[in-house]
């Protein structure tokens, strides 16, 4: 009954997701505040403003108007909105047009991959990177080709980058703040990445389309992410609403093709299409009213709160012994295994009720996934349970 290209979907289902499941089954059995459960980027920190956006716009929308049928690319003035807020922050010049709504920043990936893949055509990623791209390449019939990580700094590996791009090309995909480790790709990065595709686009006579995967953007702690469509013509930007107001169960998000892209104009609306024929039709009208709401009244997650979280646990496992880099944005650690495989190690964790994700989850094995997204107290609990952890593998000193 299952379809032959669904099956291997099944045989790689998420690891993050099958963590979550089993911390639920741990909590059941020892108590939710016994189990330290750091698997799932669910983000904790409450948005009221919210919530009053939706009691406020119910009541003062017209029921049609709100609920019905818009555009594919979404309400034109909540796209106009969000354009003339992106155009203050970062200095370009967007108009709605520009703007797609999307259900979530994966249902844009998977809009924008659709309308530019070709089957056999190459998608280059870099490790460690968040793993569903391979889904969302593959479901258009696409080749992921990987950059090897570079485990001292997380860093792209700009010279295997320059190597590996070929005729095939057709996009790039970078998420900055970066899922899993947290680092942030700075200014310096982004034009010397710019730099080689422009090169390799007059060397191969193609178009290389740019992807910035950006969901974190407004987690970041005391450093710039640069608006990567200021550096490069062919890039499109996938956000999502999940973080920066704590609504991934809301599913909202937009992707911004400028019109600087290679045939823009085709692109936007082969984009247009594709939301609706994937199933999408168009993003929650309700919830773009609420994005709308939020951005005019300037409502944005608490991120001190997260950075706070990060501050405690990053200084706690070095404490400890265990050897991480500081994120600069997200709500991830990646902390190195001490022993090679880190299966294991989330295994030997498990019976301290701890709940991480391994590396290989993000194509770098040998690491683990912590997400920091939790409450402060559960962070403050899990301390000896970390502690006991590393005096099993004598990492104390």
């Amino acid at each position: 009954m299952v379809s032959e290209k669904m099956k291997p979907f099944m045989a790689n289902n998420s690891a993050i997701r099958a963590m979550f499941e089993e911390g639920k089954k741990m909590a059941a059995v020892y108590g939710a505040e016994n189990v330290y459960d750091f698997s799932l980027g669910n983000p904790n920190v409450p948005v009221p403003e919210v919530n009053e956006a939706i009691l406020e716009i119910v009541k003062e929308e017209a029921f049609n108007a709100l609920h019905g049928y818009m555009s594919n690319a979404g309400f034109e003035d909540v796209r106009q909105t969000i354009a003339q807020s992106i155009n203050e922050r970062f200095g370009t010049s967007f108009s709605e047009k520009n703007l797609i709504m999307t259900v979530g920043a994966a249902s844009g990936l998977n809009v924008i991959l659709k309308s530019i893949l070709n089957p056999g055509d190459q998608v280059i990623v870099f490790a460690p990177y968040f793993v569903e791209y391979d889904g969302y390449v593959r479901n258009y019939d696409g080749e992921v080709v990987r950059i090897s990580p570079d485990t001292e700094t997380f860093m792209p590996k700009l010279d295997e980058f320059e190597e590996k791009i070929t005729k095939r090309t057709k996009a790039v995909i970078i998420n900055n703040p970066n899922n899993p480790t947290g680092v942030v790709y700075g200014e310096d990065t982004i034009k010397a990445l710019a730099a080689i595709l422009e090169k390799k686009e007059k060397e191969f006579g193609i178009s290389i389309l740019l992807i910035s995967d950006e969901p974190y953007r407004e987690l970041a702690y005391g450093v710039e992410v640069p608006y990567v469509t200021k550096y490069y013509h062919n890039t499109v930007v996938g956000y999502s609403y999940s973080k920066s107001l704590s609504i991934p169960g809301e599913r909202i998000g937009y992707l911004v093709i400028p019109d600087e892209v290679d045939e823009s104009g085709e692109l936007i609306t082969a984009a247009s299409i594709a939301n609706r024929v994937l199933g999408c039709v168009n993003a929650p009208s309700l919830i773009q009213k609420v994005i709308q709401y939020c951005i005019r009244h300037k409502v944005t997650v608490n991120v001190e709160a997260y950075e706070k979280n990060r501050d405690l646990l990053y200084h706690a496992l070095k404490e400890d012994g265990f050897t991480c880099a500081k994120p600069d944005g997200a709500f991830y650690l990646f902390v190195k295994s001490p022993v090679a495989d880190e299966k294991e190690f989330c295994e030997t964790a498990k019976k301290h009720h701890v709940l991480m994700v391994p590396g290989s989850s993000f194509a770098c094995p040998g690491y683990v996934r912590i997400a920091y997204c939790v409450s402060h107290e559960q962070i403050e609990r899990s301390l000896p349970a970390f502690r006991e952890i590393a005096r099993e593998y004598g990492l104390l000193k």
